[in-house]
Formats: structure tokens, sequence, C-alpha cells
């Protein structure tokens, strides 16, 4: 949730009135000015955006991580370019700049109370930021600038914008810092960087009724969306404001490339990926890389049911001796567990406060005898809750080893619910999901793989049954 976004309500508002009159259109452009390189006093001094991230590191290494470092020398300035917009409306009374158009490799956010912001200060504008009496510390999980209020930073006040903040006549190209998802760390916010190879998840975007970049229900303040790698399958979240020009607009279906700036949440505990406006998702490659699952293709559905479990009476380890594999294979010791909520039970995981990065855990039914039926099918119901990444997958084998890392599974075609990020969610029936095709005895298996930090969206899942005739 963008921090800003509650103050952007009443903005909205009192600007609504005031635009009406003053404008024809919501057309902004940039004034027609010639802008000169601005003068300096000449005592003065330049730094650089690492520079002043050392020092708050060192500030925060001895004094823990909520130390602010305030800056009063005079005539001290700090140079960068800036790599926001606000334009689109996913941005709001903020720039993020970093410290070169090409291979960057600082970045700061710049909280100011002055919207719009494109109009003065536009993309790849380089600015210089007088430092004199400004605060740097870590808010929302990333570097800030801004004036200090209490024991956090603030914004600088728009009266101050005009002097604290000024425009260099130099409008670079701004080129974007080449990433992967497990490239992602603290060193690389508040950067414009470019990530290839994504998609949206199959779940969000091929049914029919495809999610919205931010225009959902159950959005709100920010729409966050998983995207996924065709590299190697791991996923990041999209945040898209609420306030957007473009939240309505569909997620596109295709495969291509991000463009944007690399941040956190509201509570910075998982990194977003933030886009100045939709151009910055080229997904123009009709080939998505979705994983091969089972198709059955023979009829399904029979009254008999063949398995079942809701979890009612029954603890983990009641599971475990009745042939349920709790695994987890990367070495953890973060497992499934039984949960509850007014009466009801179910099996429920999170990574959420692990420190596990990445983590891979199985749930395994015990065995399952299809031997003597027909028809069979597959339902389960999930709860996704505190969702930052669809992370749960469900697995079908007729030929289980012993061992889930050396056995062969199929993935199952399931359309596992994404959930709200900042509360819990409902449970929805997933499937039914034909499984007729495989034969003999089986296992069904739920794969929860993600990282702390990173994707931990917490699961709950229940009422697994497999009928048929």
């Amino acid at each position: 949730m963008n921090s800003n976004n509650l103050k952007k309500l009443i903005s909205i508002l009192v600007l609504a009135v005031t635009f009406t009159a003053c404008v024809q259109d919501d057309d902004f452009n940039t004034p027609g000015l010639v802008i000169e390189e601005p003068t300096f006093p000449a005592n003065s001094t330049f730094v650089q955006i690492g520079g002043i991230l050392g020092d708050l590191a060192q500030a925060q290494n001895d004094d823990g991580p909520e130390a602010k470092v305030t800056f009063e020398v005079e005539n001290q300035y700090l140079e960068g370019y800036v790599v926001s917009s606000d334009k689109a409306g996913n941005f709001f009374e903020e720039l993020v700049i970093q410290n070169s158009p090409t291979t960057p490799t600082a970045g700061l956010r710049v909280l100011i109370d002055v919207n719009p912001l494109f109009t003065s200060y536009e993309f790849g504008r380089k600015v210089y930021i007088d430092l004199e009496g400004l605060s740097i510390g870590t808010e929302n999980g990333v570097a800030t600038l801004g004036v200090l209020s209490s024991d956090e930073v603030d914004q600088i006040p728009s009266f101050s914008q005009e002097d604290v903040i000024l425009r260099s006549a130099e409008m670079a190209e701004i080129t974007p810092l080449e990433i992967t998802f497990e490239d992602f760390s603290d060193d690389l916010t508040n950067l414009y960087v470019k990530i290839n190879n994504l998609q949206f998840n199959r779940n969000d975007v091929l049914g029919d009724d495809p999610l919205t970049f931010a225009g959902e229900p159950s959005d709100d303040f920010d729409g966050e969306r998983n995207i996924e790698s065709c590299d190697n399958g791991a996923t990041a979240v999209l945040s898209t404001s609420t306030f957007a020009d473009f939240k309505s607009l569909t997620l596109p279906t295709q495969q291509g490339s991000f463009e944007g700036v690399l941040t956190k949440n509201f509570f910075g505990d998982t990194f977003n990926l933030v886009l100045n406006d939709p151009t910055g998702l080229v997904f123009d490659n009709e080939n998505r890389c979705d994983p091969d699952v089972l198709e059955c293709t023979g009829t399904s559905g029979g009254a008999n049911v063949i398995f079942t479990e809701d979890f009612t009476g029954v603890s983990i380890s009641d599971l475990e001796n009745s042939g349920w594999l709790n695994v987890n294979t990367t070495g953890g010791t973060l497992d499934y567990v039984v949960g509850s909520f007014s009466g009801n039970q179910y099996a429920q995981i999170t990574g959420f406060s692990s420190g596990e990065n990445p983590f891979e855990v199985w749930l395994v039914t015990p065995e399952i005898d299809l031997t003597a039926s027909t028809a069979e099918e597959l339902s389960f119901d999930i709860q996704a809750n505190f969702d930052n990444g669809n992370i749960l997958t469900a697995f079908i084998t007729d030929n289980f080893t012993g061992d889930v890392t050396t056995t062969e599974w199929s993935q199952l075609d399931a359309s596992i619910p994404t959930g709200p990020s900042g509360t819990f969610g409902s449970f929805e029936g997933v499937g039914p999901i034909n499984i007729s095709c495989v034969e003999g005895n089986v296992r069904i298996a739920f794969r929860y793989a993600g990282a702390d930090p990173g994707p931990t969206t917490r699961y709950h899942i229940d009422n697994i049954e497999i009928s048929g005739n």
C-alpha cells in the first residue's frame, strides 16, 4: 500500500474543485520554458546518492534501523536523475531519483508536498537537491529523503520546492538496469530496472474474468498482481495504485518485459515493481510459458466419494501417522500445520517471518486407490490470505517413489485463487479437476514455494475430495 494514498484521496477531492475552474481537461503539459543550468554559491559542494546512503548505513549500524541522518551543512547539493513520473497517477507526491542515467548503483525516494511533479521534474531530468535541513532514513523499507517530523521522514513543504529541488538543463536518456527476480536486494531499490521474459499468472489473465491492474473490488489503495518469470517460474508483485489512470485496464495475456521502479510495499517487507505508466509493460510475445498440466479428456464426475479430508478433529501428527507427508525440501523448519477458525479446521501454511529463503514445502496425501473406479475428479477449497504471490501448486502422481524430489509429478490444472494483500480472504472452491486418465494408486500434493523476504502468501486448504463412479 502506498503510504501517501490516504492523503491522495483527500487531495484529489480538493483539487477536483480547483481544476474544474482552471482547466478544460486533465492533459497537463510541461511549460514551454527554456531551463537554464542553476547557479550555485562559490563554496558549494556536490554529493552523490551513494554517499548519503553510506552515511545512513553507518548511522543505522551504530544506532539501529530507525536511525536518521540530518544534513546541516550549507550549500551542499545532492545530484540525481528523475526516474519516476506521476503523470499517470501511479506515484504521488514523491520523486524517485538515481545516481546515473545508465548503470545506476544508488537510488533514493524524495518526499515533497506537491502534485503533480512531472510538469517540473520530468522523467530523465537531472536535479540538484539542497540538503541543508533535510533528513534521510528508511521509510516503508526504502531509503527516503525529506524533512524530519517526530521520528519519521516526512514531505518537503510545497513552499520550499523551488529552493530545495533545482532543475538542471540536462535531460538524460534513462537506460534501465537489467536485472532478474533473483537479483532483488535493498541496494537495487529506487532504481529504474528492466526485467525480461515475464507474464502474469494464467489464473489471473486467461479465465472468463481476467484481472485489471487495480480495479477489483478487493483492491484497497493498491492492486497487487503476481507476475512470473518464464526463465525459472519465480514470482514477484506488480503494485498499482487504485488512483492510477490505468487501474481498470485488464492485465495483458502475452509475455514480455517490465520497465519501472523497484521498491517495497507499505510495510517494507516485500519487494514491489511499480510502473510509471502501462507502456512500461512491453508484452508482445504471444507464446506464453505456462507449465504443462494434466489434461484428461474422458468423462468425469460421479456420485461416489473415493477420498475425502476436511481436517476436522485431527492434528498434523495424526495426519502424518495416517500416511500424509509434510516435507520441507530446502532444509528449513517451515511446514504445514492444522489451523482453525470459528470451529473449522484446515491445513495451513505461511512463510511469513520464517526467515527461510528460499523455501519449498510439500503436503502429500496418503495413497489413494483408483483401480476400481472411473470418471474421477478432484476438488478442494483454498483460502488465500495476505497474498503477495501465487506460490501454491497442486500435483498428482501414480508412481510415488517415497521422495517428493525424485517422484515424477503431473501438475494439475488448478486455478489457485488470489487473496487480499493485507488481510484474510475467503474460501473458494477449486475444481472439479478431471483426473480420470490417472489410474492405480495415486497421491495428491500441494507444493508451497517462496521466500522470506519475498512471496509468503498464507494458504488454508480444506475439503479435499475425489469422487467418481
